[in-house]
């Protein structure tokens, strides 16, 4: 599993394939990994994350890299 890194962007919902929540940052769509933790599901919300890419993991939606979320803080 890769190293941790910080992102910070918005939080989206995409209906592709069963659904997915994801993070744009800097124009990259990361999936956020089966959606946890269930407290960043707030579309639209501007947040900082820790998380790790995983690349040994598929999903359906398949809308860009998976985001391992560690920890965020939701920013004002």
């Amino acid at each position: 599993m890769a190293d941790t890194k910080t992102l910070t962007g918005k939080i989206e919902y995409v209906s592709m394939g069963t659904g997915a929540w994801a993070l744009v940052s800097d124009g990259v769509t990361y999936e956020i990994y089966n959606g946890e933790p269930s407290a960043i599901q707030q579309e639209g919300a501007t947040v900082q994350v820790v998380g790790k890419i995983r690349d040994d993991v598929m999903s359906l939606a398949a809308i860009g890299p998976i985001l391992e979320v560690v920890s965020f803080e939701i920013v004002e």
